[in-house]
């Protein structure tokens, strides 16, 4: 079976999805996306992508001429068509085709999936190794807080860490705050209570990100929102990584340093259980 895409207003196969060869997000990376996955056929957290996506479209002034519903309407389309129930879905949403000063530019949007791999199950039962990022993000950069396309460190920092045989590595901002990971959010658990660095830092408001927050709080984990360092990085007695592909994933070294006892923690098993669990009851059988 072919492959199909959703683009711009359509699902055409893959091998016959062409974008403009002046399109200002192949040009110039100006353009947003959301990685999500879909679980019994479901779209988890679906209307919180598309608030992030048209919160950062509005933040840095990329025209979007389609509403939710119709963006919605065409990620189930791209799944049935693909004849996907567990999926790992891309929407891309990029400036458009480059128009003259007095034209308004029509954006492209894209929408594909592919069949849900994921993380190895050895990840989750002894934790992943970290690595830290050898560069830093800018808080005056406008781009950071928000999901876009000009995602080049980034892949540059997955790499280094890949080639460490590292899961992740994490950046710090240039005043030396802990920000977050290449592809993820990051929590430490110290003395039972939970600590991640506030959205103003700035950091990605990550789907999985705020599962987590609100299922702490649900369960009665302490959670604090302040400006980490790296001493408060290696006191931790766990560390944990999110995003909605790899949910709750437990940080057992950070390079040669050993997280608390080297082994996955309780805060961490029950909030790798909540996720769990939350993503279940969200993803029933869509009627």
């Amino acid at each position: 079976m072919t492959e199909k895409v959703f683009l711009n207003d359509k699902l055409v196969d893959i091998d016959k999805a062409c974008i403009s060869v002046t399109d200002s997000g192949f040009l110039y990376g100006a353009g947003l996306f959301e990685t999500m996955r879909s679980c019994n056929g479901v779209v988890f957290a679906l209307k919180d992508h598309l608030d992030r996506l048209f919160f950062s479209a509005r933040s840095l002034s990329i025209n979007i001429t389609y509403d939710k519903k119709f963006i919605a309407d065409a990620i189930y389309e791209v799944l049935q068509a693909n004849k996907l129930a567990d999926a790992r879905l891309r929407l891309t949403l990029t400036g458009g085709p480059m128009a003259g000063p007095e034209e308004k530019p029509k954006p492209t949007l894209l929408i594909t999936a592919t069949k849900l791999q994921p993380y190895p199950s050895e990840f989750y039962k002894n934790g992943v190794m970290v690595v830290l990022c050898p560069f830093r993000q800018n808080p005056s950069e406008p781009i950071y807080g928000h999901k876009t396309i000009n995602f080049f460190p980034r892949m540059i920092g997955l790499k280094l860490a890949h080639q460490k045989k590292a899961a992740e590595a994490l950046w710090f901002t240039i005043d030396n705050r802990l920000a977050e990971g290449c592809i993820s959010n990051v929590f430490l658990v110290k003395d039972s209570t939970l600590y991640t660095p506030p959205i103003e830092t700035p950091i990605l408001a990550g789907v999985a990100r705020k599962t987590v927050c609100e299922t702490a709080l649900k369960n009665s984990i302490k959670l604090v929102e302040k400006d980490l360092y790296i001493d408060d990085l290696l006191d931790a007695d766990e560390i944990f990584l999110t995003n909605v592909i790899m949910q709750v994933m437990p940080v057992s070294k950070i390079e040669q340093h050993t997280v608390g006892d080297g082994k996955v923690g309780l805060v961490t098993k029950k909030l790798m259980k909540y996720f769990d669990e939350f993503v279940k009851k969200e993803c029933q059988i869509k009627n």
